[in-house]
């Protein structure tokens, strides 16, 4: 069993498998499969070099193309070696974030004639509600979860290889398909189409939900960064596919809107959108006059 490779998404959840006394080693994969250019299956290197830089732009620079782009040519010759011998168990939520990326896991592994893989699809957990993700359990609560894991299944494999086409073409009518099917092979695929369908922008108001979640905690007064991602956490549903990360993006993007719809004040003129020394609580974000935009 040394010979297993767990992969899963999320530097906490990766934290705890590694702590949870699971055989093999453990694997944290990194990209946001559901956005930005990328074409279905193995990325070529033109792809992976427009991802970085989607990365680093996406992160307004917190993560810059040139280490995003080793990262990225590091998991996938990872997986490249570990198709045909190793036995592979993925471990992913029900999630949007998740399902991009077990779609696109699972479309690559076929091309590379994976030869024994498993999967863990976790959405809920005893205890814990809301549930949004493996994040949220301990490493002996992953490790109860190990003898739940299924072999997957040729059907599987291939309706992940159009999931990943639906996701890397951002097409419209796949993605509606997708959410409108009352069963799957892959059973939280139609949610997870369904969540991205409605980051969508509106044609009223030009602002998908999350943005829309987002400037309704503004509006109503939550005036931090930590006070805001508690009401938009609350209001959304779950599973949450957004961290910090994605929602500061999305609040920012509000502030450079023509007019803006919030105003930042701070340590600097827009939240951090990675690892920052800069002081959270010391921003404060507020609305615009609702006849300002």
């Amino acid at each position: 069993m040394k010979n297993t490779l767990n992969i899963t998404s999320g530097d906490c959840a990766g934290k705890s498998l590694a702590k949870a006394g699971l055989p093999g080693e453990v694997f944290v994969w990194h990209d946001i499969l559901y956005d930005g250019p990328r074409r279905p299956g193995w990325p070529d290197d033109d792809t992976l070099r427009a991802r970085a830089l989607f990365i680093e732009r996406s992160t307004a620079g917190g993560l810059k193309a040139g280490p995003v782009l080793e990262t990225l040519n590091k998991q996938y010759r990872l997986l490249a070696e570990a198709a045909p011998g190793r036995h592979i168990v993925l471990w992913f939520d029900a999630c949007l974030f998740d399902q991009a990326m077990l779609a696109h896991i699972l479309a690559c592994l076929k091309l590379k004639g994976a030869a024994k893989t498993e999967l863990l699809c976790v959405d809920s957990f005893p205890g814990i509600n809301p549930f949004h993700g493996l994040s949220q359990l301990e490493p002996q609560q992953l490790f109860s979860l190990y003898g739940d894991r299924r072999p997957v299944t040729a059907s599987q494999v291939n309706f992940a290889a159009a999931v990943d086409e639906a996701f890397a073409t951002n097409d419209p009518a796949l993605l509606s398909g997708l959410s409108r099917l009352a069963e799957a092979p892959l059973p939280r695929v139609p949610a997870a189409a369904a969540r991205w369908l409605q980051e969508k922008p509106d044609p009223a108001t030009g602002i998908g939900k999350l943005e829309r979640l987002a400037l309704e905690a503004i509006r109503a007064g939550h005036a931090t960064p930590p006070d805001i991602f508690k009401a938009v956490s609350k209001a959304d549903s779950p599973p949450q596919f957004w961290g910090d990360t994605t929602l500061w993006a999305k609040i920012n993007a509000l502030a450079d809107r023509n007019p803006p719809l919030v105003r930042i004040v701070g340590t600097k003129p827009r939240l951090p959108q990675w690892e920052s020394m800069a002081d959270l609580k010391r921003f404060k974000i507020t609305a615009m006059p609702e006849n300002h935009a």
